[in-house]
């Protein structure tokens, strides 16, 4: 059996939960250490998920020679500075989405990454997962005719008050960043399907958006993406609000709706595609099955991945993530948000 990477967890949040319980499941990896801001958080975390390591400080876990990829799971405002310093302590590194707060910080990630010659991926596991897949299958076998509209929705009513991340300007909040990423991920990737690429940059973004005035973030926005070859995407996301949380394609001979676009299959088993063509009573349904979890998925796409040093599609190169977060600029400069710690030089 080939010598498994070792995954060192930075942060001990609910999503660094996620990710610990499920890479058990997985092929390429184990657990092998956890950092927190406090060396109680990182015992606490490292007992309920049986990792041998843990750190009461980021460097302190990127300084151990054992440690082969970081995952960072820091709020965004961290993401940038802690994927720099793992790429300068030779960590292989999966990022959380967003990558970075901003394209300028972005470029600035990957470039640290190609200069220590380490692996770099933005973590969008839905990107990883055979639903995704098979949904880039059906347009490229033009199964709807000519992709002509794109609609998608990542929003949920957080329960959360003012100091948590989803409503704190400091860790820039906001659904934009948050959930908002996903939608325009989405819509990028199958625009670029139907056009015959990897992806595409949208020529134009157009948004609107509530921010709030005691939380000076994007509480709910929405915006349209204008394609080339007229290809329209509406995306929505919120924080304030439940919205329907489905993506659809609309052809010019039918439908394709993915009722569970986002966290499909969280533990492993089966979700659907919905094919509604033009004239048929019914949608067909299309299962897709998955044998582990999502996380785990994710985690065995990026040790895959580390001798190229980065990921081929539909998961997330670094052209991808420039791409993201240039899209994700253009939609924040529309609503006029922009947080204090930003650089955008």
């Amino acid at each position: 059996m080939e010598k498994k990477f070792k995954w060192g967890v930075i942060g001990t949040g609910k999503i660094a939960g996620r990710f610990a319980d499920q890479v058990p499941q997985s092929q390429t990896g184990e657990l092998y250490a956890v950092a927190s801001r406090t060396r109680e958080k990182a015992e606490m975390f490292a007992q309920k998920y049986n990792i041998p390591r843990f750190y009461g400080s980021y460097q302190e876990l990127l300084e151990d020679p054992e440690v082969d990829i970081a995952y960072i799971a820091t709020p965004h405002p961290q993401h940038a500075e802690w994927s720099i310093k793992a790429a300068r302590a030779k960590k292989h590194i999966l990022c959380e989405k967003p990558l970075t707060l901003n394209y300028t910080e972005a470029q600035k990630v990957i470039d640290e990454a190609r200069k220590k010659d380490v692996f770099l991926m933005e973590a969008f596991h839905y990107r990883c997962h055979p639903q995704t897949k098979k949904l880039i299958e059906l347009i490229k076998e033009n199964v709807i005719g000519e992709v002509r509209v794109l609609q998608g929705a990542f929003s949920f009513n957080s329960p959360y008050g003012l100091e948590h991340r989803t409503l704190n300007h400091a860790l820039a909040g906001g659904g934009v960043l948050d959930v908002g990423c996903y939608p325009v991920s989405m819509a990028r990737l199958l625009a670029g399907i139907a056009l015959g690429k990897d992806f595409e940059e949208p020529l134009e973004v157009k948004g609107c958006g509530k921010i709030g005035i005691q939380t000076r973030v994007d509480e709910y926005a929405s915006a349209c993406l204008k394609f080339p070859e007229g290809i329209m995407a509406e995306v929505s996301c919120g924080v304030t609000v439940q919205q329907e949380n489905v993506f659809r394609v609309y052809g010019s001979k039918g439908r394709i709706t993915v009722p569970t676009p986002w966290v499909v299959s969280l533990n492993g088993g089966t979700s659907k595609i919905l094919v509604q063509m033009e004239g048929k009573e019914k949608p067909e349904e299309i299962e897709v099955t998955a044998e582990r979890g999502l996380f785990a998925i994710e985690a065995d796409t990026a040790c895959h991945f580390i001798p190229q040093r980065q990921a081929s599609p539909p998961a997330m190169s670094w052209e991808d993530s420039l791409c993201q977060m240039k899209t994700l600029d253009l939609w924040r400069a529309s609503i006029g948000l922009a947080y204090d710690m930003e650089e955008l030089g």
